[in-house]
């Protein structure tokens, strides 16, 4: 039987099939799936921040108040100013990165190397600056007071300052145990022994008349509301259960232990996409240096990590938009 191959003249079409359909690589058409799928997860992740965050808004930390820490600047509140530095540092890298990808085009291996190690720099200052907010949040600042329900109540002057428990505590120097299931509130198991208890903050609270309470509830003007002093000192001694100090998985000094853990997931699943891009950075910028793509004739590797890079930058906007300024 004779067989006929009829030709569609579908070979040179976009999607015609061949070896670069729509004139990209493989190497590059499989980095756009990765980004696809990895662009749904951090989706996923944001939309139920959202939805947490909405269903808890009366509740929810204010950012101003988490994020007010600089390095080498203690004791002083510049809300927003240090990860304002980090999202620019960031942006700028995704510049350089472009830079470095415009330099290979024009097989230009000395801007190549140049504009490379500037991106490196620029990664390694986010994740380090990434680290040390971690640092910053696990720590804390002044502590707080869990009640039996899970609220935190912060003490603050009468001007609305925040007070930190060890400067009002009356420590008694008596010797404690440390809360167990078992032998303690049955709800509280405690890691580490905090400097003063519970009775210790009420004390001397009581002493203090400048000292009040603020519940992590918002009022209609979006602040947190003070109690008065009769109110916070009533809540004290009826609904004080543990002190707090920094946040975990499991409590959080400055609201809703939910945005602890939402910060913690999603800004460290951030964070290791930009460990990761940085070991790739370093990676392409050894073969840059060594001629690996100019023997090649071509920096494409340089054009495919820059995507995945551009691609960590774009997700941080929204990470940045979501927890910082929303």
């Amino acid at each position: 039987m004779d067989t006929t191959v009829v030709n569609t003249g579908t070979e040179g079409k976009t999607w015609g099939g061949g070896n670069e359909p729509l004139k990209a690589s493989y190497g590059k058409m499989m980095m756009w799936f990765f980004i696809v799928s990895d662009a749904l997860t951090f989706s996923g992740f944001l939309a139920a921040y959202g939805f947490s965050r909405f269903k808890f808004i009366d509740y929810w930390p204010i950012a101003d108040e988490v994020f007010t820490h600089v390095p080498f600047l203690h004791g002083q509140e510049l809300p927003m100013i240090y990860v304002a530095f980090m999202t620019f540092i960031l942006i700028m890298s995704s510049v350089t990165m472009v830079l470095a990808v415009d330099a290979g085009h024009h097989m230009n291996k000395a801007k190549v190397t140049l504009y490379m190690f500037l991106t490196i720099i620029g990664g390694v200052i986010f994740v380090g600056s990434q680290a040390w907010e971690w640092a910053t949040f696990i720590k804390g600042d002044y502590g707080a007071i869990e009640t039996k329900g899970g609220n935190i109540l912060q003490l603050v002057d009468t001007d609305g300052h925040r007070v930190a428990l060890r400067d009002v505590a009356l420590i008694e120097h008596k010797e404690r145990t440390t809360h167990e299931r078992k032998n303690g509130i049955w709800f509280v198991d405690e890691t580490e022994l905090p400097a003063y208890t519970v009775d210790e903050v009420i004390n001397g609270v009581v002493a203090n008349e400048n000292v009040l309470v603020r519940t992590q509830l918002l009022n209609e003007e979006g602040h947190k509301t003070v109690l008065s002093r009769e109110e916070s000192i009533k809540e004290l001694k009826n609904n004080g259960a543990v002190i707090v100090e920094g946040a975990n998985l499991q409590h959080n000094e400055y609201g809703s232990p939910l945005f602890a853990d939402f910060f913690f997931f999603i800004t460290g699943f951030h964070g290791f996409h930009v460990l990761s891009g940085v070991v790739l950075n370093i990676i392409i910028f050894f073969n840059v240096i060594i001629g690996t793509y100019e023997r090649r004739k071509s920096y494409e590797m340089v054009e495919k990590v820059g995507l995945y890079w551009h691609f960590v930058d774009l997700v941080w906007v929204f990470v940045f938009t979501f927890f910082y300024l929303v």
